[in-house]
């Protein structure tokens, strides 16, 4: 084992704890020691297996029994997180001083920029993780540097609307506690020893070389179970740390291999996107059109048509509250990925070669949407009714069918596969990268 231990500190959330890890498993990988955070709240939830390559600690966020449901607000709750947080991180820190392999480096959620300041009170390395794309984060930049304000055109991206640009920056006021967030990021990132990002040099380049004009930019993605690209970490075959039931696994997959090859529509807005009752309607309207899997949170399922779910033809088409996402874009039954853009699922469908109808609803979703469609031309960005607010069904019919004959979407989409995995093979722009990374945590 190589000299060199990474701490890592994920935002407590399935969406930002996911990449971190998969990122610890690559440094694992190359010999280094790593330790994961989590919450005592997302510990107990989870049951994570603690036997693995990767070792796991818990930390206080203030809310032990209850989590972030339990916080009266969001600023309370970060505020909250820093006080025990940084007290119980602290507390790991020195409990591995006098061991063999001490700590010698903070990898932290970008969330949490007061991590920063931790790590250097111990003398350590400090590299913010962004679990968003080199262009969001520009444009968060770019917003923070104009104290939570951005005027269009934006500078260096001219062709971003205003319907482009994430949710907490286009309709001022509307999020203010999330735009303090996303914005804090950006307090002392210029000061870190690298800035990490989830996503792959090619993929991101002209953001990333604007980005690296401010601070030490390492794209070290996309952080995806190695086994579905590169396959160059044998154990690495899931994400293995879910909040959520894996009940319904089997039954969605042996489905899929019973369906003709490109013929289904994938169906999933993440764990968090809500949709209201009447977009339900339109959108349960419009797949039924074609064969597909639609996961339904159980959060959701009361928004669902009256009756929907007994009208659904079992052998055509499967509603499943939760699905193995990377299972289920890896198999040759699906033709395409109608989702809500999230950064973690786009990132999936590029990196398994998937067309995306793209609808997104809030945050960082609108641009994903837009580099979908007019940058990476893997996919068709749905177009909202100005009347209703709503994307009527005949526009997502339209789209789906849009995309599933489009023979130019899915060699674009096979092209972003194949760099994906060219970057993360070594002497890939990633491996580099990583290495790059593990040579400064090694120096400390």
């Amino acid at each position: 084992m190589a000299r060199g231990h990474v701490l890592a500190v994920p935002y407590p959330a399935q969406g930002h704890t996911t990449p971190i890890r998969q990122f610890c498993k690559r440094l694992h990988s190359k010999g280094l020691k790593t330790t994961l955070t989590l919450t005592s709240f997302l510990f107990n939830s989870i049951k994570p297996d603690t036997t693995g390559p990767i070792s796991i600690a818990t930390i206080s966020d203030g809310y032990d029994h209850g989590g972030f449901g339990s916080a009266g607000s969001i600023g309370e709750y970060l505020q909250n997180f820093k006080t025990f947080g940084s007290k119980t991180i602290a507390d790991i820190i020195r409990k591995h001083q006098s061991s063999d392999n001490p700590i010698t480096c903070i990898v932290y959620d970008a969330f949490m920029p007061w991590t920063l300041d931790l790590a250097r009170e111990f003398g350590l390395a400090a590299a913010p993780y962004f679990t968003q794309s080199c262009a969001v984060n520009y444009v968060y930049y770019l917003s923070y540097i104009n104290h939570g304000s951005l005027k269009l055109p934006v500078k260096d991206l001219p062709f971003i609307e205003l319907q482009d640009l994430p949710s907490f920056v286009s309709v001022p006021g509307s999020y203010p506690a999330y735009l303090e967030m996303v914005l804090q990021q950006f307090t002392n990132f210029e000061k870190a020893d690298f800035v990490l990002v989830n996503t792959f040099q090619d993929l991101d380049l002209p953001e990333k070389e604007l980005l690296s004009k401010v601070c030490p930019v390492l794209t070290i993605g996309p952080s995806i179970p190695s086994m579905y690209l590169d396959k160059r970490i044998k154990s690495d075959t899931d994400y293995d740390l879910t909040l959520f039931d894996s009940k319904d696994s089997l039954i969605c997959t042996n489905w899929l291999d019973t369906r003709p090859q490109g013929s289904v529509v994938y169906v999933a807005f993440g764990s968090m996107s809500q949709l209201n009752n009447v977009q339900m309607e339109e959108l349960a309207s419009a797949i039924s059109n074609f064969s597909f899997l639609w996961v339904v949170r159980p959060s959701e399922e009361a928004k669902l048509p009256l009756g929907y779910l007994e009208t659904v033809d079992k052998d055509k088409s499967l509603v499943l509250k939760w699905s193995p996402q990377l299972e289920v874009l890896s198999n040759k039954a699906i033709g395409c990925f109608l989702t809500h853009c999230g950064w973690n699922s786009t990132l999936e469908a590029l990196a398994l070669e998937v067309p995306m109808v793209a609808m997104p609803q809030w945050t960082d979703q609108p641009m994903n949407a837009k580099y979908i469609q007019d940058v990476w031309k893997c996919g068709v960005r749905v177009k909202i009714d100005k009347e209703s607010g709503i994307v009527k069904r005949e526009e997502i019919e339209f789209s789906i069918k849009e995309v599933m004959k489009s023979k130019e979407m899915k060699e674009n989409a096979k092209k972003w596969r194949d760099l994906a995995v060219k970057s993360l093979n070594e002497g890939g722009s990633t491996d580099i990268n990583i290495d790059t990374f593990i040579s400064k945590v090694q120096s400390k």
